[in-house]
């Protein structure tokens, strides 16, 4: 039956299927080569998932992500960020680095970061004089940010199937987003110090600071909120997520005045969009973690790491691997899906904390959005800058280096995510 779910899979993927319907026709393929094994299994666990009430919380942070950017709180994201960098080397490819750590605590999508960031600023970026081959490479490696700093959607995946809780996940994703921004910040720099790039040499601007502060405040403060209601047990991850949407409301319609019926229509249609997307591939790979778990594959491959591995160090550093791999072919979303029924029985095998693993999980798998052959935000980032994708990841090595050695430090480092 496994043979058979694996090479369907593997086949269909190459066919360039959507894999939420790849998972699906896989496990109908497998499901058929069983003797005992009936179809409705098959719709059994289809439809478990969207019986979850922690499920609720994805359309209401992608809808909340989406009115909060609908109007001009995205230009004064950016513009604020262009304050407080661009008078530095590497400063205007920085305010990218900076952007996506803030409209990524408001998206919690690389995807939605990668395109509203890119299309604004990869255009100027271009103008003022960087090479557009790093700029895309920045924007597309950037972009990784948005599903470290809360609120994150495959954290929320994560959590589906560990059962880790979502609000400790979204308190230990706060410091690898910090620490990567910093390091790609330090990339921006190094690159343009090395290579001669363009930059700014104005003084700081108290005064144009401030205003821009005060106008980027509500989305700066979004983060905050969810952490505060989680951290203090104060509401549920779906409770925070309708109030992170009514939050967002309120931005709009009372604070800004700039939310119109039609952009709310469009934000709401976008979420009905993107949740329909994820729980296609999360109501698939349910079957697909069930008939693996069936088939006892998640205790067999503890078994063989075990035996065959033994050191603990030696079978995460398997993992990251497997991750890396996995990331360069399968969307992040499926990705945690299909591995994590898989590695957290083994991670509690080897003392490897849950919450340290899906830490790890969302970090690595991070890395493939930008990694070829089937990186998300590596494609839309060379169609945004009109320049051939092999161009684009020529500039990303440092990047690739910079999210690495913060993979590994926090792979081997558990005091950096169980802090909380």
């Amino acid at each position: 039956m496994m043979p058979v779910l694996i090479v369907t899979f593997l086949a269909l993927l190459l066919l360039a299927v959507p894999v939420g319907h790849v998972l699906i026709i896989a496990s109908g393929a497998a499901i058929s080569t069983s003797e005992f094994l009936p179809y409705n299994i098959i719709v059994q666990q289809l439809f478990g998932p969207s019986q979850s009430f922690p499920m609720l919380a994805l359309p209401f942070f992608i809808l909340a992500g989406g009115l909060m950017m609908s109007g001009t709180l995205g230009k004064n994201l950016v513009e604020f960020a262009t304050v407080l960098v661009q008078r530095y080397r590497g400063g205007l490819a920085s305010v990218s680095v900076l952007g996506s750590a803030t409209v990524g605590g408001v998206s919690g999508s690389a995807v939605a970061d990668a395109t509203s960031m890119g299309s604004i600023l990869i255009p100027w970026q271009k103008r003022e004089g960087y090479p557009a081959g790093f700029v895309a490479a920045n924007n597309a490696a950037t972009s990784m940010i948005a599903v470290l700093i809360p609120p994150s959607i495959p954290m929320i995946l994560y959590s589906l199937v560990s059962g880790v809780s979502i609000g400790g996940l979204f308190m230990a994703g706060v410091l690898p987003g910090l620490m990567i921004t910093v390091v790609f910040i330090l990339v921006c720099n190094l690159s343009a110090r090395f290579r001669g790039f363009p930059y700014n040499r104005v003084p700081f601007d108290w005064v144009r600071f401030w205003p821009l502060l005060f106008k980027a405040l509500p989305a700066l403060l979004l983060p905050v909120l969810v952490l505060v209601l989680l951290r203090f047990g104060i509401a549920t991850p779906t409770e925070v997520s309708v109030l992170a949407t009514l939050y967002a409301l309120v931005m709009g319609v009372v604070i800004h005045r700039d939310l119109t019926l039609a952009a709310f229509v469009k934000a709401v249609l976008a979420a009905g969009v993107s949740t329909g997307v994820v729980m296609l591939v999360i109501m698939g790979s349910t079957v697909v973690a069930w008939l693996v778990t069936f088939s006892q594959v998640p205790q067999a491959f503890a078994a063989w790491c075990l035996e065959t591995l033994r050191e603990p160090w030696v079978i995460i550093l398997v993992l990251n691997i497997l991750m890396l791999l996995v990331g360069m072919f399968i969307d992040l979303p499926a990705a945690i899906l299909l591995l994590g029924p898989i590695f957290v029985p083994l991670a509690n095998e080897i003392g490897l904390d849950p919450m340290q693993l899906g830490i790890m999980m969302v970090l690595n798998l991070s890395i493939g959005l930008f990694t070829p052959p089937v990186g998300t935000t590596l494609f839309i980032s060379s169609a945004i800058a009109k320049v051939p994708v092999l161009k684009v990841v020529r500039e990303l090595w440092p990047y690739y280096l910079g999210a690495l050695l913060v993979l590994a430090l926090f792979s081997y480092v558990p005091a950096l995510t169980l802090r909380f």
